[in-house]
């Protein structure tokens, strides 16, 4: 019998000004000059190391905005937030960490961009975040203003890796899900390219790369692949978010989500045919597609982020909170006041001091 609980997440990023942003402001990202990208196999292993630049020091700011700091999404086609990051600034921005594009599979979308800082010969392996992008799973890209962001999170030891995935519909779900399941086996493969320590990684995702996040979370023994996931705005459970879509008083944020259903899982869940008048194959990827019918004891503890008035309900974290705690694993949800959907909660000071401090909790070397 299917899962009717939903679960939720959300994970933000960066805000060190004391300025803050206005909520729904938007403003579209610098171009950064064009990094130099080695050659990669189609197998994943680097060809040629190279050398390049994620962004110069310093961007623009649209009045009022937070120096630096990812404003609250990248518009989409039609105009809506899609839960993408852009940057924008007038200060002096971070010291650049050393930068690389990688292939982690032979599609154009499967493509990661790794930052790290040189350490000693003898420094000890740095923690990695992986991070995925939102877009309704049908857009959204790794790069924009996640560049300032993993750039930060560089500052505080990090070694930060954003990847793209294959998009919908043309890939419809488990694509998205396997894709990030393989930028994952990259970043352990590979992690000695820039001393990272495959035992501790993290995931991060954002509005549909939340969901991804916790799919990595909860998917098979959670733990054994991330130590922790934290997600914003995530809607872990497609079909309510589809069912929310319906309602006559959806916005047109939850409409959108409705149709991006059901690019994703290429089925419209409320046919007339199969199994409780959901055709059985269009149920079966719903449900895979739910993270909650993925929570099981082994799963990585997760910190799920929603605003209060977020088109991705709360509810969409506390159900998969309350299937996690069940089979004790830890789970915290966060409300942040406003109506804010994904890096929108950038906007909020208290965000970036919470995650860091989530991360470097649950990213320490075991034992300590």
């Amino acid at each position: 019998m299917r899962k009717t609980l939903v679960s939720g997440a959300a994970f933000a990023a960066v805000c060190v000004s004391a300025v803050a942003v206005p909520a729904g402001a938007h403003a579209t990202a610098p171009t950064p000059p064009a990094p130099s990208v080695p050659a990669v196999a189609p197998s994943g292993e680097p060809v040629t190391p190279g050398s390049g630049s994620p962004s110069t020091s310093s961007t623009s700011l649209p009045q009022g905005g937070t120096p630096g700091a990812p404003s609250g999404g990248q518009a989409a086609p039609d105009g809506e937030p899609d839960g993408t990051v852009t940057a924008q600034a007038v200060m002096i921005t971070p010291a650049l960490p050393k930068f690389r594009t990688y292939a982690y599979g032979r599609a154009a979308a499967q493509r990661m961009d790794a930052y790290w800082r040189d350490a000693g010969p003898r420094a000890t392996p740095r923690p990695v975040v992986l991070i995925l992008h939102g877009g309704y799973w049908m857009s959204g890209d790794k790069g924009g203003g996640w560049k300032y962001f993993a750039r930060r999170l560089t500052e505080q030891g990090f070694v930060v890796v954003s990847a793209n995935y294959r998009l919908a519909p043309k890939a419809q779900w488990p694509a998205q899900r396997d894709d990030s399941l393989s930028a994952l086996a990259f970043i352990k493969k590979h992690a000695r390219l820039w001393n990272a320590d495959p035992r501790r990684v993290a995931v991060l995702g954002s509005s549909a790369g939340g969901h991804l996040a916790t799919q990595l979370g909860a998917f098979g023994t959670g733990s054994d692949q991330v130590r922790g996931v934290i997600a914003l705005s995530p809607p872990n459970d497609p079909f309510l978010a589809f069912q929310d879509g319906g309602n006559p008083a959806a916005t047109l944020q939850q409409v959108k989500l409705r149709r991006a259903v059901t690019a994703l899982v290429d089925c419209v869940p409320d046919s007339v045919t199969g199994v409780s008048g959901i055709a059985a194959d269009c149920l079966a990827r719903l449900d895979d597609a739910s993270t909650v019918t993925h929570a099981s004891a082994g799963d990585a503890p997760m910190l799920l982020l929603h605003g209060s008035g977020d088109f991705v309900p709360v509810t969409q974290s506390t159900g998969l909170a309350s299937a996690l705690r069940a089979a004790g694993v830890q789970a915290t949800v966060k409300t942040v006041e406003g109506d804010l959907h994904a890096a929108q909660m950038l906007e909020d000071a208290d965000t970036w001091p919470l995650i860091v401090s989530w991360l470097k909790s649950h990213l320490k070397p075991r034992g300590q």
